[in-house]
């Protein structure tokens, strides 16, 4: 028993560090950090990212730092820039009016993976340019329960779409072999029919001898 209530007092940091899942940094005299509202993120779900402004205290490793005295006033000075692969989007600051110094950035990331947040513009004289990187996002299924029985509308537009572009692109290749390979084509055609009549003749055959 003791050795369980060990492990646990061992362990309980390191899950409230995960539970946190916030990034910190610094530019100039500024500590800045981010992360996602709710946690766990996942897919499909509206979210914002928080941000953090607060000054720098003299001193004191950056990782040891907390959010205090926050820098207001950031709103209109600030955007934050949302990459996920080759898509981004800029979105502004919306003020958490209980807390000076915080502000959000609503968003609802729609596929899973890591999404990468630039801090664009400047706190107050300091100019910032900086790159952070919010938690992942999970596949929303993975926390869904139970599991639809039906598919949803998106799924079946998704799945059409889908059906439609591959029967074009089989179009344009049959195209493309017509062309390309006349011959070969209808080569290619006297022998399914001769595939065709040799079947025909073995079913009569069976047929008879039934």
């Amino acid at each position: 028993m003791k050795l369980t209530y060990l492990l646990l007092f061992l362990l309980i940091p390191g899950l409230l560090g995960i539970a946190n899942g916030h990034t910190v940094d610094s530019v100039g005299e500024y500590r800045v950090e981010i992360g996602w509202m709710n946690e766990p993120v996942v897919s499909g779900e509206t979210n914002a990212i928080e941000f953090y402004v607060s000054p720098l205290e003299p001193n004191v490793d950056l990782e040891d730092q907390v959010f205090k005295n926050g820098i207001t006033g950031l709103k209109k000075t600030i955007k934050m820039q949302l990459v996920y692969k080759n898509e981004n989007i800029t979105l502004p600051l919306s003020t958490d009016h209980d807390i000076p110094g915080k502000y959000y950035v609503f968003v609802n990331p729609t596929v899973s993976g890591f999404y990468q947040a630039n801090i664009l513009g400047a706190i107050k004289d300091t100019p910032i340019s900086l790159s952070m990187h919010p938690p992942k996002v999970a596949e929303r299924a993975y926390i869904e329960f139970p599991e639809p029985s039906d598919l949803t509308l998106n799924q079946i537009i998704d799945g059409h779409t889908a059906l439609l572009s591959d029967v074009q692109d089989l179009k344009e290749s049959m195209n493309d072999l017509k062309k390309t390979q006349q011959n070969n084509v209808e080569y290619l055609g006297v022998i399914v029919g001769a595939i065709g009549i040799i079947i025909a003749l073995v079913a009569l055959v069976k047929l008879k001898k039934s």
